[in-house]
């Protein structure tokens, strides 16, 4: 459990005012935070361990990477985790958000049927294929099949929603999905499914999921963020260290069992800390969405990323 005294510390003796603003009205700051419905979006269900006193954090989860967004962009939320597909989307189109942090690398999964003699990329070729468009994932199989002298025409893609991806393919419905976790761990925990790959071989790396908020708050509530960021920071350096912790709270909030957490847990590196490697990537992928005409501009970067208050976190 969190140590109130430690946590005020690691921030700073400059956000010591705020609290005691609060605690003076008698009333806590209520925190608003959109986390998904996935194991790379588990930290947030950690925050309230690490809350310090004067606030309270309401955790709302969400199924999509843009339903997130569009919370943050409409202020339904103050802040959110969601992919790196979303924000950018949203940045292009000149949506206020802003990514402040990382969330998640990997996550990510190409999962056949077992015994649907798929065990490469190109042997989906005239395949059912559920893919979420506008997601990270989305890019990444588009970029893998480029990749391998295919293109999207090769395979039949399937509209599925992340948490419907594995019934899809119990029922065969499918013959292959682009996962999130834990879908791919309920998969091959469950023996219906097979690793085709986990599709990192691209020069976007591992990126996946970021820490967003408004613009707005940013300007306005630059306290609110820093106190927001050391709850994000400590809670995330617990749930990766925490393996059992993390299980255990993934299969509570997921309602998935046990053995398909530890399945996916392998293939999540949960991490707060935002660095010139994962811009890079971003910009990167930005430029794939950008070629696939899945955006009409690129954000600017200089506004679409800010790193000030990662950069000033203090190491615990």
């Amino acid at each position: 459990m969190i140590r109130r005294r430690e946590f005020v510390a690691g921030l700073g003796a400059g956000l010591l005012a705020a609290p005691a603003v609060v605690r003076a009205q008698g009333q806590p700051v209520v925190i608003r935070a959109g986390a998904l419905k996935l194991i790379h979006s588990i930290a947030p269900y950690f925050y309230d361990q690490f809350v310090p006193a004067g606030y309270k954090v309401e955790v709302l989860p969400f199924e999509t990477p843009t339903e997130c967004k569009n919370a943050v962009v409409t202020k339904s939320v103050d802040f959110g985790a969601f992919g790196i597909a979303a924000a950018l989307l949203g940045a292009a189109a000149g949506e206020p958000v802003v990514v402040i942090a990382s969330t998640c690398n990997r996550g990510m999964a190409i999962i056949a049927k077992k015994d649907a003699g798929i065990a490469a990329l190109k042997d989906l070729k005239g395949k059912r294929v559920a893919v979420f468009p506008g997601t990270t994932q989305e890019v990444f199989f588009l970029e893998r099949l480029r990749m391998e002298g295919m293109t999207i025409k090769d395979v039949e893609p399937v509209r599925v929603s992340f948490s419907e991806m594995h019934i899809a393919l119990s029922r065969g419905d499918i013959d292959a999905y682009v996962g999130a976790e834990p879908g791919p761990g309920v998969s091959l925990s469950s023996g219906v499914g097979t690793l085709v790959e986990y599709p990192y071989s691209t020069a976007m790396g591992s990126l996946n999921m970021v820490f967003g908020t408004h613009r707005d708050v940013i300007t306005e509530k630059p306290d609110l963020v820093r106190v927001m960021l050391g709850i994000h920071q400590r809670a995330t350096d617990f749930a990766s260290t925490n393996k059992a912790a993390m299980v255990a709270m993934a299969s509570s909030k997921l309602g998935q069992k046990k053995e398909a957490i530890e399945a996916s847990v392998p293939n999540v590196e949960l991490t707060w800390r935002l660095d010139a490697k994962q811009i890079e990537q971003s910009k990167i992928y930005a430029d794939h969405m950008l070629a696939l005409k899945q955006i009409k501009r690129l954000p600017d970067f200089s506004t679409f990323i800010d790193t000030k208050f990662v950069d000033a976190v203090k190491p615990t």
